[in-house]
């Protein structure tokens, strides 16, 4: 049963928070489906994640690379930018299936591969509101990633 939170962010300052937060609770083999329009945040989110679990100075958007890997202590990260792919499939050139499972995934765009999105994928929904702050709804099917995300809850 899919059970959401829901986050009322003013500013990149807040978006980048919660991606530090969703990081301390990340485990290997965890997809983070970040979806939205462009300029809702995706990229601050993922940055903060990775700057958190790996000190990163600089974390470049994947668009044109499509994907960029950074280790942390206990996982490899691969950030995933799906947004010029014109088929689902063009994710298996990625190496996105190994990732998966081994890793800890964060993917911008992922209904271009929505077919093969894990059942238990983490997904946060970015968008605008009127106030120009961003409204994100975490999602997920998996009693134990819920488990670790009612920890958000609690900090809110």
């Amino acid at each position: 049963m899919e059970q959401t939170l829901e986050f009322t962010l003013p500013d990149e300052a807040a978006t980048s928070e919660l991606g530090r937060r969703l990081a301390g609770l990340s485990r290997r083999g965890d997809v983070f489906a970040l979806s939205g329009t462009l300029g809702m945040g995706k990229s601050v989110l993922a940055r903060a994640f990775i700057q958190q679990l790996c000190g990163a100075a600089e974390v470049p958007s994947p668009t044109f690379t499509l994907v960029q890997t950074y280790s942390a202590p206990d996982f490899e990260i691969y950030h995933f930018d799906l947004y010029r792919l014109k088929t689902a499939e063009e994710i298996f050139e990625l190496g996105i299936e190994d990732a998966m499972y081994q890793a800890v995934c964060l993917i911008e765009w992922p209904e271009k591969m929505r077919p093969y999105v894990p059942f238990d994928a983490i997904w946060i929904n970015f968008a605008s509101l009127s106030s120009g702050g961003r409204k994100i709804t975490i999602s997920s099917d998996s009693p134990e990633k819920w488990r670790r995300l009612a920890e958000l809850e609690k900090k809110q």
